[in-house]
């Protein structure tokens, strides 16, 4: 780590007090050898269901570990709370005691006052890893040095503590990790879109919406908001002091490796962000067309008998859906199921008339799909997602798709989205 920052006032702050991670996930670690590079006094409190205690106390031998439910006891005397994106604020609220808001921070936070870098961070309910990797792409494309992390790949905790070196910092943003972040300010934020996700962890809309706005929230005018064109117009009166930039879906952006409407507006809020980085929109527009999409997000992964296959299953929330429905097409068989995040599914019908001939529901959430879609498509449901794709495959037509895109997470199942994913390509490569 950079000598040099632990002398900032940042660090200052941390030095000789009390500082409690809550969570020892990937974040979770590295905030915590973060702060004892600062100086601070670590605690690191986690529920213990997947705890090795031995590996935790070899990797961490500075901290106290405090394995168990949650209680005001780990808690007591702490100057600063560092919860992990995984960690409902809510649930732990009552046990902080008098500790002040803005001394319960996001891992997030606690890294970027550390940072020097400019920063690009991106957030919203859908498209995030997309866009941070097509943002990344297009300024490294245009000679700049890039980290790229935040909720996805390395915590911003680990590339302080590693020295790194960087012209830009390109960060994805979680609802969770906002919801703790007060001073956080990027040089760059871009806001792709809200739709209902994450209401199992959230209370409602309104606590979701106003998670996600606190990205904009210590921004200047120096700084640059950029928002989708449809949305800014609704979005609360002096959210930022940022200049606002919006954008939309124009289609005047051809990238072969980018279909549908969804990722034009993608593109068109990368166009937007890298401005403040001196990449001019003619240039960044040759760039971005190079960009090859992601695993499991509308990734075409073959044919059998004239049926396509489509994976993307990082489809987790009822607008990924829509999104993916709406880049495919001709006729499709449609794969719903898993743990389900909340919305009405309802909301998709529109989307799904007309183009869904053959809903296959598998594994969790049936109730949430069966009910209010039973009565529109032609649906049934198998326990495993193999049982539903073979399913499906024996009654498609040539010309059709079948496609994995299921509108909740993974975790009943599967160990991730990218799992699942994998496990739905398996199934295809052993169709005869």
């Amino acid at each position: 780590m950079n000598a040099a920052l632990l002398q900032s006032a940042w660090a200052q702050q941390f030095a000789g007090k009390t500082a409690v991670v809550v969570g020892a996930g990937k974040s979770g670690l590295a905030a915590a050898k973060l702060l004892h590079a600062a100086g601070a006094k670590v605690r690191l409190a986690d529920s213990g269901e997947k705890v090795d205690k031995d590996a935790l106390g070899a990797e961490l031998p500075f901290a106290e570990a405090l394995i168990g439910p949650h209680t005001p006891e780990q808690f007591h005397g702490a100057d600063w709370v560092v919860p992990s994106p995984g960690v409902r604020l809510r649930d732990i609220e009552p046990l902080l005691g008098a500790i002040p808001q803005d001394r319960v921070i996001a891992e997030m936070e606690l890294a970027a006052g550390f940072c020097t870098q400019p920063i690009l961070a991106v957030t919203g309910s859908n498209g995030k890893t997309t866009t941070v990797e097509m943002a990344s792409y297009v300024l490294r494309a245009a000679g700049l040095k890039v980290f790229t992390g935040g909720n996805i790949g390395t915590p911003l905790s680990d590339f302080i503590l590693k020295g790194g070196m960087a012209d830009a910092l390109v960060l994805e943003l979680s609802s969770f990790q906002l919801q703790t972040c007060h001073n956080f300010r990027p040089n760059a934020g871009v806001l792709l879109n809200i739709a209902p996700n994450h209401l199992d962890y959230h209370l409602d809309m309104e606590e979701y919406l106003s998670a996600k706005l606190r990205l904009f929230q210590a921004q200047t005018e120096e700084d640059l908001a950029v928002l989708p064109a449809d949305l800014a117009p609704s979005l609360p009166a002096g959210f930022t002091k940022a200049r606002i930039k919006t954008f939309k879906g124009s289609g005047r952006i051809h990238a072969p490796f980018l279909p549908g409407a969804h990722n034009q507006e993608n593109m068109e809020a990368v166009l937007a962000a890298v401005e403040v980085f001196g990449v001019e929109e003619a240039k960044a527009m040759a760039l971005v067309i190079g960009f090859r999409s992601l695993p499991h997000r509308i990734q075409g992964i073959g044919e059998k008998r004239g049926v396509r296959f489509v994976d993307d299953s990082k489809a987790t929330n009822l607008g990924a859906v829509a999104a993916a429905l709406s880049a495919v097409h001709g006729p499709v068989r449609l794969l719903l199921g898993g743990v389900f995040k909340g919305g009405d599914p309802a909301e998709l019908i529109p989307a799904m008339k007309d183009k869904v001939v053959q809903i296959g529901l598998f594994g969790g959430a049936r109730e949430a799909f069966e009910k209010p879609l039973a009565g529109e498509f032609d649906l049934f449901y198998e326990e495993g997602l193999e049982a539903a794709v073979r399913r499906l495959f024996a009654e498609a037509n040539p010309g059709e798709t079948i496609l994995l895109s299921p509108a909740t997470a993974s975790w009943d199942q599967y160990n991730g989205y990218a799992e699942r994913g994998d496990h739905f390509r398996k199934i295809f490569e052993a169709l005869a």
